[in-house]
C-alpha cells in the first residue's frame, strides 16, 4: 500500500466514486472489500490509522457466540459460525482454531453446557472446528495447570476460532488496495457535501499530515465510524438523535503461566452476568472483559481502577495463582458501539449484538452494531444499499471467497505466521541491510526489518502504528513497547526521510499513549 500513490487519486476532481466508507475499522474494512468484490469503485477514509478504535481492541475471538445462543439469539448464532468458518479458510495465517475449557463445578452446569455445546457444534456444520466433549478433572488439570483444582468435577471442551484483529484489518486493508480500492489513513472527514435536493454527493477531506484538503464525488457515502457514528449522523442531520451508547470492556495481559498449556479457559457466568476468557495470543495470556456504560465516545479510551479490580478478583477466582497488579503486562479498553437502549434500561449486554443499516433521508447509509466475526457479512448487507440510494443494477458480491493478503497454506513458523506470505520478503529485506537482522526487543522476537516493511508497504505513519498495529508490543507488554520506541522512531525516520524533531514528537506522542496501557500498582 503506497499512501502517497493513493492521495494523489484524490486529485481528479472529475472522478465520481461509486462508493465512499468514512471509517477503517472492521467495519468499513469489511464495506469496502464486498463492494470491490462487485466490481464497485471505492475510496475509504480513516481518521487515524486502521483498527486506532475498537477493532484493535477485542478479545482476539471469532466466535459464533455461545452467549448469544443463551439468550436464544439462533440466527445471529448460525450467521457467525458460517463466517467464522469461512474466515478460517480465506485467513489461515491469521485465524485458527482455539479449543476453549469451560471448568465445571456442578452436575448440573455438566449437563447444561454440553447439551448446549453439542447445538452449538451442530450449527457450525461442516465449518465446525471439532467436537464438545466432557473431560475429566484429571484431564482438565493436565490440559490447563493453572486452573483452581478445588470443587473442580472436569471440564466441557468445546472449538471456537482466535485471530490477530489489527494485523486482519490492515490485511483486508492491503487486499482491498491491490483490488483498486483507494485506503487511506490519517485523513478526516470534515463535511458532507449535498446537492439542491439535500442528497449527499461527496465529501470534504482533510489529510491529517500536511492539512491538505480535498473534494470527492461519491454516487454513495458510508457511515462506519463505530462509536463515533453520531457524529456524521449529526453532521448530515444537526438535529438527529443520538443512536449510541458505548459501552467499555477492558483485557488484562498476564504472562501465559498463570494458566499454562495452549487451551483458553472460558466462565460462562460472572457476578455482572458477562462472560470471562483468558486466552492465549502471542505468548501471553489476554484476559477480559468488562461491560461499563460510557457517555462519550474517545479514540484512546482508559480502562476504570473498578474493572481492573473485577477482571483481577473475577480471574483469582479460578486461577491457582491469584494475579496481581503488578503481573499485569498491558491494559487495553475498547468501546463497542452498542444501540443506545430505551429510557430507563441500562442492561448492555442483553443488547442484540447483530448490526443494522440505517438510510438517512439524505442518502447516507449507516452501518452500526455487530462484531468481527460477521465484519464481512455486515460489508455485504450495507454495500446492498447500492441499488436503493443510486438506482444502478449491483453485481453478486464474491467476498465470501476472497482470499485475504498474506493468505498461504504453508504458514511460516514462530511469529512470522501472522505475515502469511509476506514473511519470506521480509526477511529478505535483511540482504539489503544486515542491520536490520537485529532484535526490536530481548524479550520479543520482533527484528528490524519489519519496522522497514511497516513503513514500505503496510502505511505505518507513526511509531504507534508499527508498535501498537503492526507488531503487536504495546498490547503485549506496555513497558516494553515504551523502552523499545526510540530504535523503532529511528529506524521509520531513516526510512520515511524524517528529522530529529520528528522523532521527539513521534516518541512524546507514543509515550502518552503508552502510559495508559501500563498498570498503576498503587492506584489513588
Amino acid at each position: 500500500m503506497n499512501r502517497q500513490e493513493n492521495l494523489n487519486q484524490l486529485q481528479d476532481t472529475t472522478k465520481i466514486w461509486d462508493i465512499a466508507v468514512i471509517g477503517g475499522g472492521s467495519s468499513g474494512l469489511g464495506v469496502a472489500l464486498d463492494a470491490i468484490s462487485r466490481g464497485l469503485s471505492v475510496v475509504l477514509f480513516e481518521k487515524a490509522d486502521f483498527a486506532k478504535g475498537t477493532s484493535s481492541r477485542s478479545t482476539k475471538l471469532l466466535h459464533g457466540g455461545v452467549r448469544y445462543l443463551a439468550q436464544g439469539d439462533v440466527g445471529l448464532v448460525f450467521e457467525a459460525l458460517k463466517e467464522r468458518g469461512k474466515l478460517l479458510q480465506n485467513a489461515p495465517h491469521l485465524a485458527h482454531d482455539q479449543p476453549f475449557i469451560i471448568p465445571i463445578y456442578t452436575w448440573k452446569d455438566r449437563l447444561m453446557y454440553s447439551v448446549g455445546l453439542k447445538l452449538y457444534d451442530w450449527m457450525a456444520g461442516r465449518l465446525s472446528l471439532g467436537k464438545s466433549e466432557f473431560i475429566s478433572k484429571e484431564e482438565t488439570l493436565k490440559r490447563m495447570p493453572g486452573l483452581k483444582s478445588q470443587g473442580l468435577y472436569g471440564g466441557v471442551v468445546y472449538h471456537d476460532g482466535q485471530f490477530d484483529d489489527a494485523r486482519l484489518a490492515l490485511n483486508i486493508a492491503q487486499s482491498a488496495d491491490e483490488a483498486g480500492t483507494c485506503v487511506l489513513n490519517y485523513v478526516s472527514v470534515n463535511n458532507l457535501v449535498k446537492n439542491e435536493s439535500g442528497k449527499i454527493t461527496g465529501l470534504q477531506v482533510s489529510d491529517k499530515l500536511s492539512s491538505k484538503k480535498y473534494e470527492v464525488n461519491a454516487k454513495m457515502v458510508v457511515n462506519a465510524t463505530g462509536v463515533f457514528a453520531d457524529k456524521i449522523l449529526q453532521m448530515d442531520n444537526p438535529e438527529a438523535a443520538r443512536m449510541i451508547q458505548p459501552s467499555q470492556g477492558i483485557h488484562l495481559v498476564l504472562d501465559l503461566d498463570f494458566l499454562g498449556g495452549n487451551d483458553a479457559l472460558m466462565i460462562p457466568k460472572t457476578r455482572d452476568g458477562r462472560v470471562l476468557f483468558a486466552v492465549p495470543w502471542h505468548g501471553k495470556l489476554v484476559v477480559g472483559t468488562t461491560d461499563t456504560l460510557r457517555e462519550k465516545p474517545k479514540l484512546e479510551p482508559e480502562a476504570l481502577q473498578k474493572e481492573i479490580d473485577f477482571v483481577l478478583e473475577t480471574a483469582s477466582g479460578y486461577l491457582a495463582k491469584k494475579p496481581t497488579r503488578a503481573d499485569v503486562r498491558s491494559v487495553y479498553a475498547g468501546l463497542r458501539p452498542l444501540a443506545r437502549p430505551k429510557e430507563g434500561s441500562t442492561k448492555t449486554k442483553e443488547i442484540s449484538r447483530s448490526h443494522k443499516v440505517i438510510l438517512s433521508e439524505s442518502g447516507l447509509v449507516t452501518l452500526t452494531g455487530g462484531k468481527w466475526t460477521t465484519f464481512r457479512k455486515m460489508g455485504e448487507d450495507t454495500v446492498e444499499y447500492f441499488s436503493k440510494v443510486t438506482g444502478e443494477k449491483l453485481k453478486e458480491s464474491k467476498s465470501l471467497d476472497m482470499k485475504i493478503h498474506g493468505s498461504t497454506s504453508r504458514i511460516p513458523e514462530g511469529h512470522w505466521g501472522i505475515y502469511g506470505f509476506d514473511a519470506k520478503p521480509i526477511q529478505d529485506l535483511t540482504k539489503e541491510n544486515k542491520a536490520w537482522e537485529a532484535k526490536l526487543h530481548p524479550d520479543f522476537p520482533n527484528i528490524e526489518a519489519e519496522v522497514i516493511w511497516a513503513v514500505r508497504e503496510e502505511m505505518a505513519m507513526k511509531v504507534e502504528d508499527t508498535l501498537a498495529r503492526r507488531i503487536r508490543m504495546l498490547f503485549l507488554d506496555a513497558q516494553a513497547a515504551i523502552d523499545t520506541a526510540p530504535k523503532v522512531a529511528k529506524l521509520m525516520a531513516q526510512e520515511m526521510g524524517k528529522d530529529e524533531v520528528w522523532i521527539a514528537s513521534e516518541l512524546a506522542d507514543f509515550n502518552k499513549i503508552a502510559s495508559k496501557y501500563l498498570i498503576k500498582n498503587n492506584p489513588k
